[in-house]
């Protein structure tokens, strides 16, 4: 033992750089893996960002306007409360006409602290401001987008005399609003709403319990309602419910996030089991002398085992404490993600569930190479000599002959000549660059659904509607602005045969007009009767492009051939679109004939226009009767990917780095094997700086033009199953340009020529006797 560790430190000491290495290694992988979590749990679920943001409530009770709501708060296992706040129900709608929401009004002076609304837009609301002629109002955010309304919009709401003005939208942890069950939830101040002359039965009270347990829920909802009494409770919900609405709008982010953290886990699992199996090679010769001056192969595992699990240990605690004690501090989202992840409970575990796993992986990945080091003989000359004789191959021998760079065909030689190990180096290095490729694809496809939407199934960026204006007038409302193609629509919800749900029957365009749909498979509808299905609708019916389908609208059947399948990203894909003829079931309108009235109209713009500006242009010319709202993008939803993707390239190609390392070391210790023949040959220490320089470079163009290559197969195929799956449909992935995978790749070989540069030329300034010892 003291032998043992008398040696532990005397190769410390002596390979300190080497030392420091694997302990910076393992710390950076730590930390990766740990921002990796952290942005994992920032950004697939929002839900419990908000909750935890907002200290949220875990119940809220709704009730009747004179209960006593307040003596909830004296509740054991309530910790704190949000409210009661007085509330009014109201519907709303944007001034004049517009879509029509239920809101629940609550008066509050200030801001509670306790299930506090955060502000995404505008601001809170203020006592001189929002008091006088024109009060403010504050929306959550999930009524907001089904009204589109935004900060400075004006608001008519039953039961008040003069319009509010929207001062704020506010993410808030409850319920979403959803028209026709749940009301969106909206603050006022204390006099707005007293100005209210609202029925009785439509004020309340509502107030929030932030609970001690949250697995007491249901224990405290069934006090309450026998503290208060069940006739004076109107509604409740928890956090549960809220948290299961929220968690169905990010499923494409899991999924994406969880294959990055997947893959990042994998390609540090690699790097790490690489430089510790570079390691054992570097240190054969040590391992020779132990075991000629006595050393069991049972002791030489067990020092093995002990100084890399003790190195790695200390990185992972150094990992641990630098991501703990600094992460909160970098700035931009990765800061945000590690002071939201902090305050969530699972923090209490992952971390030390995440530092667990790389110690159970290097301990695995030590203890097979510290296998294999007790394997080595005590004399491995032979196997050295063995390993470097030969004589070349004849692909060696035509391309020195064919007056190629002498350094070129040997590092060439030098990367490739064991072929076991170099495949291992090629896998290793190409997995972070396939991880990076299809970081790649995911942007570039993301900015295909922003900068050109119609060519997935987004060619209108404006719908417009209006419930005073005949159709007449709209369409000379439309027709001032120029450049602007409109396309009338209808939207009625159909039943399918054996179905309980339904379905979403559209008609644009008409057959003289016809309406430009992305088509992913099929053709257009030209003729009656002729329709395109989403992928959502052709799985429901188990349907194919060129099947007959049957459809039930009010009682009355429709029966439709699907000539093609387009790209619908709304309602899951199921969804049928035909020409508003065939919808009306009227041919087409003859001339001097009266049309049927349009439910709304798309507006088609130019790649330059600004549908912002064309949406006040025609509001202003409408004097707001014409309510004109830009189209859903789904990329809208997912703007948090850029920046959570732009981070994991960022852990990856940390990863990555180390993996180089690994790489760049092995490369320069075969060569150093090598200088004595090298030298022989007549290659000056230049020439040999070369030829290490090119085989790390020849490993890292192999590696790079595999893992992008694969990169942008697995791209392609993951985001088609995901588009597949959602009922979008296949046909939305963008490959990455090809101008952007060759920079990776010549980053990649730039990248290991540098690294490997002073490596080599350190190597090659050697001198004769410590080369010959490297060999003996």
């Amino acid at each position: 033992m003291r032998a043992a560790a008398r040696w532990t430190q005397a190769h410390l000491r002596a390979h300190r750089p080497a030392a420091v290495l694997i302990v910076l290694a393992t710390a950076g992988i730590t930390i990766s893996l740990l921002l990796a979590t952290a942005l994992f749990a920032y950004a697939t679920d929002p839900w419990q960002r908000v909750f935890t943001q907002s200290a949220g409530a875990h119940v809220w009770i709704h009730t009747q306007a004179d209960a006593p709501a307040g003596a909830l708060a004296r509740l054991d296992e309530v910790r704190a409360t949000a409210g009661p706040f007085r509330t009014v129900r109201t519907t709303a709608a944007l001034q004049p006409g517009g879509t029509k929401a239920t809101l629940e009004l609550r008066g509050t002076a200030e801001r509670p602290t306790t299930a506090a609304p955060q502000t995404v837009a505008g601001r809170w609301l203020d006592e001189g401001a929002d008091a006088g002629a024109t009060q403010g109002i504050v929306l959550d955010s999930s009524v907001a987008r089904a009204m589109w309304a935004e900060p400075g919009d004006s608001l008519v709401l039953s039961g008040f005399k003069a319009p509010l003005r929207v001062v704020g939208i506010a993410d808030t942890a409850e319920a979403p609003f959803h028209a026709g069950e749940t009301p969106g939830v909206a603050w006022v101040l204390p006099r707005t709403l007293t100005a209210s002359d609202a029925a009785p039965d439509q004020r309340g009270r509502t107030v929030g319990l932030q609970l001690t347990h949250p697995e007491d829920t249901d224990y405290v909802v069934q006090r309450a309602v026998t503290q208060l009494g069940a006739d004076q409770i109107t509604d409740v919900s928890t956090w549960r419910q809220a948290k299961a609405e929220a968690a169905g709008d990010n499923n494409l982010l899991a999924r994406l996030l969880g294959l990055f953290g997947l893959g990042a886990l994998l390609a540090a699992a690699l790097a790490v089991g690489g430089a510790i199996t570079n390691r054992v090679h570097g240190h054969l010769r040590d391992i020779s002398v132990l075991k000629a001056i006595g050393f069991t192969p049972g002791q030489v595992v067990r020092m093995f085992l002990a100084l890399h699990l003790g190195l790695a240990l200390l990185g992972t605690a150094l990992g641990a404490l630098l991501a703990q004690t600094l992460g909160a501090l970098v700035p931009g989202r990765i800061g945000e993600a590690m002071t939201l992840w902090e305050q969530l409970p699972e923090h209490a575990w992952l971390p030390l569930v995440i530092v667990g796993g790389v110690m159970v992986f290097i301990g695995s990945a030590t203890c097979l190479a510290a296998w294999r080091a007790g394997r080595v003989p005590p004399v491995p000359v032979a196997r050295a000599a063995a390993a470097t004789a030969g004589r070349p191959s004849a692909t060696t021998r035509r391309a020195l002959g064919l007056g190629i760079p002498p350094a070129l065909v040997l590092g060439w030689r030098g990367a490739f000549h064991r072929p076991l190990r170099s495949t291992a180096a090629v896998a290793r290095l190409a997995v972070p660059l396939l991880l990076i490729t299809i970081a790649l694809g995911t942007w570039t496809t993301l900015d295909r659904f922003t900068t050109h939407p119609e060519s997935v199934g987004l060619p209108a960026a404006l719908t417009a509607r209006s419930d005073t204006l005949d159709d007449r007038q709209v369409q000379r409302l439309l027709a001032t602005e120029p450049n602007v193609t409109a396309y009338p629509g209808s939207e009625v919800q159909a039943l399918v045969p054996g179905q309980t749900g339904t379905i979403t029957l559209r008609g644009l365009g008409t057959d003289a007009h016809p309406y430009p749909y992305a088509l992913a498979e099929g053709r257009a509808p030209h003729g009656p009767d002729e329709a395109v299905a989403g992928q959502g609708l052709l799985d429901l019916l188990d349907a194919h492009v060129g099947d007959w389908v049957r459809m039930t609208v009010a009682g009355r059947p429709h029966v439709l051939h699907l000539v093609g399948r387009g790209i619908e990203t709304a309602d899951g894909g199921r969804t049928v679109s035909t020409t508003l003829d065939t919808l009306r079931d009227e041919p087409p309108a003859s001339a001097g004939a009266a049309s049927p009235r349009p439910d709304f109209y798309h507006l088609v713009l130019p790649h330059d226009a600004d549908p912002g500006a064309v949406r006040h242009a025609l509001t202003e010319a409408s004097a707001g009767r014409l309510e004109v709202r830009q189209t859903p993008n789904p990329a809208d939803q997912l703007t948090s990917v850029r920046a959570v993707t732009a981070g994991l390239i960022a852990v990856v190609t940390l990863i990555g780095l180390v993996e180089l390392a690994t790489t760049v070391g092995a490369a320069v210790r075969d060569r150093s094997r090598d200088l004595l023949a090298l030298r022989a040959v007549g290659l000056t220490p230049r020439q040999i700086i070369a030829v290490i320089v090119s085989a790390a470079g020849f490993v890292a163009l192999a590696a790079a033009v595999a893992g992008t290559a694969l990169g942008v197969l697995a791209a392609q195929w993951l985001i088609n199953l995901q588009g597949h799956t959602s009922g979008w449909g296949t046909g939305i992935s963008q490959r990455p340009a090809l101008s952007l995978l060759l920079l990776v790749v010549a980053l990649a070989v730039a990248v290991a020529g540098a690294a490997a540069t002073l490596p080599a030329a350190r190597a090659a300034r050697r001198r004769p006797a410590d080369s010959a010892s490297d060999v003996l």
